[in-house]
């Protein structure tokens, strides 16, 4: 069985240190398969606004984002599954996290999958390399 997507888990680190900076935490997403108000999109991706005087009841959970929001003065309730997450990034500066699905799925060049840095016994740390 697979884990759950990190997405979500790495969308709410960055949107905590939006916060924590005073900066505007902007999420993109694709829409198809999401639960958004119909005409926001352009060219099926949204960007919405995720700080806290925009939204209530923000929840990052393993299989995506929840939250409600006002478009056109209704309220709506949000829901973007974990695999629709594009990127999350503070609107001020552009800082922020790209998390295509390709990330984490696509092959190393190559043909091989990437493999952990192997430990080097019982109790040690992984085997990093310093590179200089």
């Amino acid at each position: 069985m697979l884990p759950p997507s990190s997405k979500p888990y790495l969308a709410k680190g960055m949107w905590s240190w939006c916060v924590d900076h005073g900066l505007t935490p902007y999420l993109s997403a694709k829409v198809a398969g999401a639960t958004v108000p119909k005409g926001y999109d352009r060219d099926g991706e949204i960007v919405l606004n995720l700080s806290p005087e925009a939204i209530n009841g923000l929840t990052f959970e393993p299989e995506g984002i929840g939250f409600q929001a006002r478009f056109s003065g209704q309220v709506f309730d949000v829901w973007i599954p974990a695999e629709n997450i594009v990127a999350l990034f503070a609107k001020e500066t552009g800082h922020g996290i790209a998390l295509p699905n390709e990330m984490f799925t696509a092959d190393e060049p190559g043909g091989e999958k990437p493999t952990p840095p192997e430990s080097p016994g019982k109790g040690g740390s992984p085997g990093f390399k310093r590179v200089k």
